[in-house]
């Protein structure tokens, strides 16, 4: 490829600011990117001609003095295809969305624009963002950069592809049940699961929940939260919107020597890979040699936990999206439609118990942030598997008991409040491995500077520039 080298969002920000670099070659060289990973099937939709005209408007704001408005000038980023922008369809990978443009701008994209943030494409995601796995009945499988063979992880999966090769190096995506988090560990960038309300969810047709997020992927920790302190902030479309979020600098300030974070391999009952174990501890090993305490922790927890995650997604499903099983059965994907029906037949009474699930994890990790500043784990239980695969592959027991599932993300979806960070930490027999960072609830901040300490230990470099000399056929 040619054009100009990967820069990170930072750098791009601060050079159309300061008149180094033209908005429009930025946006030419990420367009001509997504052509040349056009393979691994990462976008639904290249904006090629809104993307020339918002470069040139971000030029006429500089002109006008309006640069110091703009901490994201210039910088080309992707837009999930769960999430409406103005102008452009929004298909949610089904047959049963019509092409219609969407006639607003959500909170989250509104603010990308008025950052100066310039919007490229639109990235592949499953149907109704329901799945692990990026592939859907409209747009067929999105494929890992680093092996085309395996899945790039999901929902979030296209956007993840699209920072990890270097088209963008920022992509919004969405997180239920891990949607932001699995895609950028078995990728290999930096995800964020932003606290409840951080940044607004106004998207859902059934009202914001208390498991649904708007979080970056990114290249770097720095670019993550450039992202948040863009968008973060109360909006009246989300009564959960936080009112004095607290919101990360960028650059992010490392966390000191003396932090205190408590570790678990498996969250006491998965079944994790003994590559992925190694670069975890290999990680806290790391960790210690800053200065910061790392010790391990015991969690008497179980796959329950898993099992209300589910159900309450399976109803989430039902609720916002299941009027299309009556008009689109046959064109949808069969596993999706099976867990809507789960979530159809679930009754009120038996959704409210669940709470009892949320009620004891929050109460067991409350104890630990009690002693630790946060809780690290593995994000995903193994690297990423073949596109072959499915969720259901993930959802069994092993033979000794544990629960061999592919991610450790979904329980930190049930203490939403809680922010958790995955970070890229190097290469198991060559895909990548991410850690995952949870802080106590609303302490976006530290999860970054804890994020921010691990990826000095492990440079962004070593993981995404593998693959960006590759060819992605």
């Amino acid at each position: 490829m040619t054009g100009l080298p990967p820069l990170t969002a930072h750098d791009m920000a601060t050079g159309v600011r300061a008149g180094r670099l033209d908005p429009r070659d930025l946006v030419e060289t990420a367009l001509e990117r997504a052509e040349a990973i056009a393979p691994l099937n990462a976008f639904t939709a290249i904006d090629r001609e809104g993307a020339l005209a918002a470069a040139r408007h971000v030029e006429e704001r500089l002109a006008a003095g309006g640069g110091g408005a703009m901490p994201l000038a210039g910088v080309p980023v992707a837009i999930k295809d769960f999430t409406p922008t103005a102008g452009l369809a929004c298909t949610r990978g089904s047959w049963s969305t019509d092409d219609r443009l969407a006639d607003r701008d959500p909170a989250v994209i509104a603010r990308l624009k008025r950052a100066g943030a310039i919007l490229v494409a639109r990235t592949t995601t499953p149907e109704f963002a329901y799945s692990s796995f990026t592939q859907s009945p409209r747009w067929g499988v999105t494929r890992n950069p680093h092996d085309p063979a395996r899945t790039p992880g999901g929902s979030s999966g296209g956007s993840a592809v699209a920072v990890a090769t270097g088209c963008v190096p920022l992509a919004e995506g969405s997180d239920m049940g891990g949607s932001v988090r699995i895609p950028a560990a078995l990728s290999g960038v930096v995800g964020v699961k932003p606290s409840l309300g951080l940044i607004p969810m106004d998207i859902l047709p059934c009202g914001p929940d208390l498991m649904s997020h708007f979080g970056p992927l990114a290249a770097c920790v720095d670019d993550a939260a450039l992202f948040l302190a863009a968008t973060a902030g109360p909006d009246a479309g989300d009564y959960f919107s936080q009112s004095r979020p607290d919101v990360p600098a960028s650059p992010v300030p490392p966390a000191p020597p003396g932090t205190r974070i408590a570790l678990s391999v498996d969250l006491g009952y998965y079944a994790v890979d003994p590559g992925v174990v190694r670069q975890v501890e290999r990680a806290a090993e790391r960790l210690r040699g800053h200065g910061m305490t790392v010790e391990p922790v015991p969690l008497g927890w179980t796959r329950d936990i898993n099992d209300a995650w589910l159900m309450q997604w399976a109803v989430a499903l039902a609720a916002n999206w299941g009027s299309a099983l009556d008009t689109h059965r046959d064109r949808m994907d069969p596993a999706l439609v099976a867990l809507m029906e789960t979530g159809r037949d679930c009754d009120a009474v038996a959704l409210a118990r669940l709470g009892a699930v949320r009620e004891r994890l929050w109460r067991d990790l409350a104890e630990v942030f009690e002693h630790y500043d946060a809780l690290i784990c593995p994000t995903c239980a193994t690297t990423a598997p073949p596109v072959t695969m499915s969720d259901a592959d993930f959802e069994t027991t092993a033979p000794d008991g544990r629960f061999a599932g592919l991610d450790l993300a979904c329980p930190f979806n049930l203490v939403s409040a809680c922010p958790a960070v995955s970070v890229p930490i190097g290469l198991s027999e060559g895909l990548p491995v991410g850690l995952q960072i949870v802080a106590p609830r609303f302490r976006d901040a530290v999860a970054l500077g804890i994020a921010k300490s691990v990826e000095a230990c492990f440079p962004p470099e070593a993981v995404v520039e593998t693959i960006r000399e590759r060819d992605p056929t």
